[in-house]
């Protein structure tokens, strides 16, 4: 790949961190978070040492769903500042050379929104085809809810239209009908407005929603309208060379290429749900390979497609893709109560107490994920280990405020009237668990979290490289080499919480195969005359080693 390609694209060696405006930090003291706290805390997360923020919906909405049902594109919600305040934060962090992406939410809009009114108000408004409509109930109104259980139908009758309109998700979010040609133009129509605002691109909510063929006559499984997916993108390219779209698109590996593009000519980066849910098997059970597995069913992409790696996101945990053995296994070990899980597929809880605070256990699940084929995204204060209220209803137990001081409601808002109660008790308390007192401890968290930011930074080759799973001969370890511009490094990591002896080859050739430097620490470690290592991986142990040392990589540079 040319050199100027490799400048491009910026997100193949990027980390992300995911933020709601409304729950970081509040700067007037009205209790909800706002862009002008946001822009205070830059310097907080460039010190952190991330460089691309995604955040979610801040647009103008009734919030019944976090921002997801929106009331108008163009717009900032006044809880949270104005334009201007948003565009003074989008330069501020383009000062501090943080790239900013947004939810793009245009599966469906808020029942408030403007078009909708004008829709279910006059059979003859332009705007009626916006939406999906059907005269008479449909027979499957009821099936293919998203959120079962607590969603009781995809179709909901208007009294106003005298018709039944089709919501995806839940009746106060009506699909939009993404079909119609004037729906397409007014969704680039919105990128480009925020791009000339200053974003770098959109994390797409629902893609498999937005591009199915939608109405009453869809019967099974609808067909998906993958040509929107190269509109979008070449339009991205048009107006923004480096611009990009991340899908959040929960689908089987054999649909990856018709998302990413034969072609490249698609979404530029996915969420790998596939990964995400076998790591959270592998760590329950302490058995790799289901995960193995899954990153080679999914590692088929275009050279300038990335996968997105994560843990926990602002969603319940969802364990759809697992066997009902391996699903139970993670709910008997991270969720076992009821209250924990949601859905029927997924658990609601945050990591740090899915782990039970376990500061080793910690590092080791997000070493790995920093490790894992493709680009990191960390969710606001995963950083510090917050936890969650389980007291609060379904998802919103894990979108508590940012804790940043030991102070009242967490050093959030000077408010006593915060848009959501901080966690101010237990062991994940602000009182503990925050930002201030972090800082402070070398051995907290959030220090160790900015020293292996800092490293999976310098090792291009995790996210630019092809990876080989090394066998190792233990079921708890992962061990995965990889290989870019002739360097390669290995990465170890032992799931379970007893040490283990790995014994391996590193399949480099030669006497550079035979040379390991820890990342971390420096220390050399030399092949047996046998051409194997033998590493001793503490319980939750984890070693990153360049393959060859420092004298293999000049070398190698130098050619």
């Amino acid at each position: 790949m040319k050199a100027s390609v490799i400048r491009d694209l910026w997100y193949k060696n990027a980390v992300f961190y995911c933020l709601s405006v409304g729950t970081f930090m509040d700067a007037d003291g009205d209790g909800t978070g706002d862009f002008a706290g946001l822009e205070r805390r830059l310097d907080y997360l460039l010190g952190l040492g991330v460089t691309a923020l995604w955040l979610h919906p801040f647009q103008p909405s009734p919030q019944r769903d976090h921002g997801y049902d929106i009331t108008d594109y163009y717009g900032v919600d006044p809880a949270y500042g104005s334009l201007g305040d948003f565009v003074a934060f989008t330069h501020a962090a383009k000062q501090r050379g943080l790239k900013v992406i947004i939810d793009l939410v245009v599966n469906h809009t808020s029942d408030q929104h403007p078009w909708f009114r004008a829709a279910r108000s006059d059979p003859a408004s332009r705007y009626r085809d916006w939406y999906v409509w059907s005269k008479t109930r449909p027979a499957d109104y009821d099936e293919g809810m998203v959120f079962p259980g607590v969603q009781k139908t995809t179709w909901s009758y208007d009294e106003t239209a005298k018709a039944w309109y089709f919501h995806r998700f839940f009746d106060f979010q009506p699909d939009l009908n993404t079909a119609n040609p004037e729906v397409q133009a007014e969704i680039l129509k919105i990128m480009g407005f925020w791009l000339e605002l200053g974003v770098s691109g959109f994390r797409m909510d629902a893609v498999p929603f937005v591009i199915a063929q939608k109405g009453a006559a869809v019967k099974g499984a609808p067909k998906e309208q993958f040509d929107l997916l190269r509109d979008f993108r070449e339009f991205l390219q048009w107006r923004s060379g480096d611009a990009i779209i991340l899908a959040e698109a929960n689908v089987l590996p054999k649909d990856d290429m018709a998302y990413f593009g034969d072609d490249a000519d698609r979404m530029h980066m996915m969420f790998n749900f596939q990964v995400n849910q076998a790591l959270f098997y592998a760590l329950a059970a302490a058995d790799v390979r289901p995960l193995v597995k899954a990153l080679k069913k999914t590692w088929n992409r275009p050279p300038s497609a990335q996968w997105a790696m994560f843990l926990r996101n602002h969603d319940e945990l969802d364990l759809g893709r697992l066997t009902e053995a391996q699903r139970q296994a993670v709910f008997a070990k991270f969720g076992p109560e009821k209250s924990m899980q949601l859905y029927d597929r997924g658990i609601r809880r945050r990591l740090a107490p899915m782990l039970n605070g376990d500061q080793r256990w910690l590092e080791l699940a997000y070493a790995l994920m920093f490790s894992l084929p493709g680009t990191p995204v960390l969710r606001y204060g995963d950083e510090i280990g917050m936890g969650d209220d389980l007291s609060i209803p379904e998802r919103d137990c894990a979108r508590t405020p940012m804790q940043w001081t030991a102070d009242a409601q967490g050093g959030f808002t000077r408010s006593d009237r915060p848009v959501s109660p901080p966690i101010d008790a237990g062991p994940y308390g602000y009182p503990h668990v925050n930002v201030a007192a972090q800082r402070h401890a070398p051995r907290s968290l959030l220090n160790w979290m900015q020293s292996v930011i800092r490293m999976r930074k310098e090792v291009p080759e995790i996210g630019w490289g092809d990876f080989t799973v090394i066998e190792t001969g233990e079921n708890a370890v992962l061990a995965l080499r990889y290989d870019w511009r002739n360097n390669s490094v290995l990465c170890l990591h032992n799931l379970d919480a007893k040490p283990v002896e790995a014994r391996f080859e590193t399949g480099v050739p030669g006497p550079e195969g035979a040379v390991l430097v820890d990342l971390l620490t420096g220390a050399r470690s030399e092949a047996g005359a046998d051409g194997r290592h033998g590493i001793v991986l503490e319980g939750y142990g984890y070693h990153w080693y360049r393959v060859g040392g420092l004298d293999a990589l000049l070398k190698r540079s130098a050619n």
